[in-house]
């Protein structure tokens, strides 16, 4: 199937990108730092881990750092979670200081911590609240430059209230310009398939653009989303932990026709310039523990290729990692080792 025209600039309201390959948030994952290094290696859109409407208009400053643009982030979107539509309102005015290029509403969020305060996943049980919700964001969003507002739900809160159709339907009445959609339900969290046949649907019945999101993990996965499905772009999530190179993978695939995996050694480079970023951030020590999941998939091979040998062993010995010397040494004795019996 050629695959070189689903690749393609898209408009989102007044926002012109100049690809359809997006980051998605994911909250432990997703912070500046990360973004910064997706657009190194081609992400055209990001969107931060989500950020409590409630911590913002509170002026919580842990909060705030979350959703800072990237160094070199050249477009980025602010996702906000909440239940409430006047604090939503009042969370996307303080976001003005930040210029973000966009605002996202999560409807999507499925964790127990979100949807036990009526936020996430749980607007979709209520679409009349949900509308309420956009509504005040895209108010605010009109005054802060006119910037568009997105929506992330999913196919709905559990298999008998499938209702993406419904919210997808009352975001672009609303005034949303996008909507993403993680086809899974609310009572699946990330298991089982996503149904990519419910991006079809909705794609083909908004004259909004459509992201599809789930289950994807390669260039190929996201060649046949965009073909399969008909929606206007694609969003790495899980797909893009520890793999910042798959946006740069997917454009070689959809110009080619093939892609390579970015050599171990250059995983692990880019990997510690993430944790010396971070550390510059945050600090050596709490740096050091958040990247110990970061580095777990960062030694991972992408689906369908082969690893590294000795690559589990070498995590076990990551997470263990309290300084970026410790982290250095670990790898440098790993990759020496590993490369020297290569060599032999």
């Amino acid at each position: 199937m050629p695959t070189s025209s689903l690749y393609h600039p898209l408009k989102i309201g007044s926002l012109e990108l100049a690809g359809n390959l997006f980051l998605a948030p994911v909250a432990g994952y997703t912070d500046r730092i990360f973004r910064s290094i997706c657009w190194d290696f081609g992400a055209d859109f990001s969107f931060t881990e989500l950020a409590s409407a409630e911590a913002i208009t509170r002026g919580g400053k842990p909060t705030l750092e979350i959703v800072r643009r990237g160094e070199n982030e050249k477009l980025y979107a602010i996702q906000l979670f909440g239940h409430d539509p006047k604090t939503m309102f009042n969370a996307a005015m303080a976001l003005a200081p930040l210029n973000p290029d966009a605002i996202d509403i999560n409807a999507g969020c499925p964790v127990p911590k979100v949807v036990k305060n009526g936020a996430g996943s749980a607007l979709m049980k209520d679409p009349s609240l949900l509308a309420r919700i956009i509504r005040a964001v895209v108010r605010a969003a009109e005054e802060l430059k006119g910037i568009p507002v997105t929506i992330k739900i999913r196919s709905g809160w559990d298999s008998e209230n499938l209702n993406y159709n419904e919210c997808g339907h009352i975001a672009a009445e609303e005034g949303a310009a996008m909507v993403t959609l993680h086809p899974r339900t609310r009572g699946q969290y990330y298991t089982g398939k996503s149904d990519w046949s419910h991006i079809a649907d909705l794609a083909g019945r908004l004259k909004i653009p459509v992201c599809g999101s789930g289950d994807l993990f390669s260039p190929e996965d996201a060649a046949r989303m965009l073909g399969e499905t008909g929606c206007a772009a694609v969003m790495f999530a899980r797909g893009a932990e520890g793999n910042p190179f798959i946006f740069e993978a997917a454009k070689s695939f959809f110009q080619l026709g093939r892609w390579e995996v970015k050599p171990f050694e250059e995983r692990i480079k880019i990997a510690l310039k993430h944790l010396e970023l971070l550390a510059l951030e945050t600090g050596e020590s709490k740096a050091c523990r958040e990247m110990r999941k970061q580095f777990a998939a960062y030694t991972k091979a992408p689906p369908g290729r082969k690893g590294v040998r000795g690559s589990a062993a070498l995590r076990n010995n990551l997470v263990r990692a309290g300084s970026i010397e410790e982290y250095q040494k670990i790898l440098y004795d790993f990759t020496r080792s590993a490369f020297t019996q290569e060599a032999n």
